[in-house]
């Protein structure tokens, strides 16, 4: 009962600070956590210790799966190069960089206990910099960009810890048979997920029209999923991302319109409670973090830790402009604004996976010994968290309006573009059905009207109700027809890659609303 009632309040602050963060402009997480920090120096409060693989099962799968589903699959593609670039090789090059400053660095730390630090400290958490970047003005391109990179770096990060962690515990390591290893994971991750995208694609048709059960599904997919591939020993961060991607792609013909104007509801409340939740644990494990650094000689410890995080930061930095530039350079594409790599290279902050990976350290290895320099990779982990989240986090909204991005019009003019040729289909169809003699000419006259208004102003208007007489098609019945034909040429325009997944996705949404509507008057 106690612990319910742990959750209910940390949940109950996290709302609060979260309207307190929208109203002082702060990024929400960074409030979290810095209020987190000074809950858990309170006497007398009860301690929230955080189970590693309570955040491995229960949090990381459905806030990667709503990441993976509100992706758009045609900007992930084009941005696919850089998106890898950072996810894979970025991750494998800071845990390396780490890797060999803590061996040298620290006293008596053995490279494959250097290797786990650097695979912990080196996979970014997206949900901080993109709480930043979507309320300024950022070209949508990086944010593409940022959340991509968050949807594969925790597979690659998660991978290279545990080679690692094997490696000091067994004593052996090989770099071939890890490397044979980590593309099978990564590979059979990828499969699962494909496999799992299918088979739910088909049970969602089979469930189209039960609103409540589709949700109902989708919140159960990421775990199932990630149990799944686990269990089978291949990525499950992969399988999970993979089955996002897959099923939000055919979301437009899988789902009722009922089901997706609530399972977005549900999921934004959902992911919401999720990282409020998160983040005020974050900061409220840095009491028992300090304990256990506390055998540590304190100036040794805090200069260590200093020279990590700052490499940390810095290796983003040194990668990401190369990243950009020798791949255009090779290819011989337009060369691209320095700020735009700018940007990109100090949107990396830490979050719960670093936290997470390192409270899962194991505590004693087989032999019965301790595991080497646990407490103080604990400490480190968390610095890192604290340092980027506060120092990048706070910092990246004055370096935004500082690198002044022009603004974008692209998705506005595919949005335009979209509802403009739906309506034109839908009056089309209206024409079609005027000569078929199947409708009266009064409710021609009343639908013409409208979409007419609609080519012209390209807004939504409600109609009048209005009741139909005699045996032709019913107002009502007509409606519908016509909303699907508009879903239909919109959807269409999405698989030719006239518009994005965000344009489908909100045109979408209007055509939902009002067929919910008209579904609720005939009931």
């Amino acid at each position: 009962m106690e612990n319910i009632a742990i959750i209910l309040v940390v949940l109950s602050i996290a709302t609060v600070l979260s309207v307190i963060a929208n109203r002082l402009l702060v990024p929400y997480p960074i409030l979290l956590v810095l209020v987190g920090l000074g809950l858990g120096f309170i006497p007398g409060l009860p301690r929230v210790r955080l189970a590693p693989d309570t955040v491995f099962l229960v949090f990381l799968p459905p806030i990667l799966y709503a990441a993976a589903w509100y992706t758009s699959w045609r900007e992930f593609k084009a941005n696919l190069r850089p998106i890898s670039l950072l996810a894979v090789g970025l991750v494998l090059t800071t845990t390396t960089a780490v890797a060999i400053v803590a061996h040298e660095l620290v006293s008596g730390m053995s490279w494959a206990v250097a290797f786990v630090l650097g695979a912990i400290v080196s996979p970014p958490d997206a949900v901080a910099a993109t709480a930043i970047t979507q309320r300024l003005n950022v070209p949508k391109r990086i944010i593409t960009i940022l959340e991509g990179e968050s949807l594969v770096n925790d597979a690659t990060g998660l991978v290279a810890y545990k080679f690692a962690v094997a490696a000091v515990v067994s004593g052996a390591f090989s770099i071939w048979e890890a490397g044979v290893q980590f593309v099978i994971v990564a590979a059979g991750g990828v499969a699962v997920g494909l496999a799992g995208g299918v088979a739910l694609s088909l049970v969602h048709r089979r469930l189209y029209n039960s609103p409540a059960v589709e949700t109902t599904l989708t919140l159960l997919t990421p775990f199932s999923m990630y149990l799944l591939a686990e269990s089978i020993h291949v990525s499950g961060v992969l399988a999970v991302v993979t089955t996002g991607l897959y099923l939000t792609n055919r979301s437009a013909e899988l789902f009722s319109p009922a089901a997706r104007l609530q399972a977005y509801s549900v999921w934004d409340i959902f992911v919401f409670l999720l990282n409020g939740f998160i983040f005020i644990i974050i900061g409220l494990q840095l009491p028992d973090v300090l304990n256990g650094a506390s055998s540590e000689p304190l100036g040794a410890l805090l200069l260590d830790t200093a020279i990590i995080c700052l490499t940390v930061i810095l290796v983003r930095i040194v990668w990401v402009f190369p990243a950009t530039y020798i791949p255009r350079w090779i290819l011989k594409e337009p060369r691209l604004e320095w700020k735009f790599p700018a940007l990109v290279s100090w949107a990396g902050m830490r979050g719960i996976v670093t936290l997470a990976a390192a409270l899962a350290l194991p505590i004693v290895m087989t032999d019965g010994s301790p595991f080497p320099k646990r407490d103080f990779i604990i400490f480190v982990s968390f610095a890192v968290i604290l340092s980027t989240l506060v120092i990048q986090g706070l910092s990246l909204p004055f370096i935004i309006r500082w690198l002044g991005f022009d603004e974008e019009n692209t998705e506005q003019i595919e949005e335009l573009y979209a509802r403009r040729k739906a309506a034109e289909a839908a009056v089309a169809y209206i024409e079609e059905l005027a000569a078929s003699g199947t409708i009266t000419n009064e409710i021609v006259s009343r639908l013409r009207t409208r979409y007419d208004d609609r080519l012209a102003q390209l807004t939504s208007s409600p109609l009048m109700p209005f009741k139909p007489t005699g045996d032709h098609l019913t107002f009502q019945q007509l409606q519908h027809a016509v909303l699907t034909r508009e879903r239909q040429t919109a959807i269409e325009l999405r698989k030719q890659g006239d518009i994005s997944d965000e344009v489908l996705r909100r045109i979408e949404y209007e055509l939902d609303l009002e067929e919910s509507r008209l579904m609720g008057k005939a009931d």
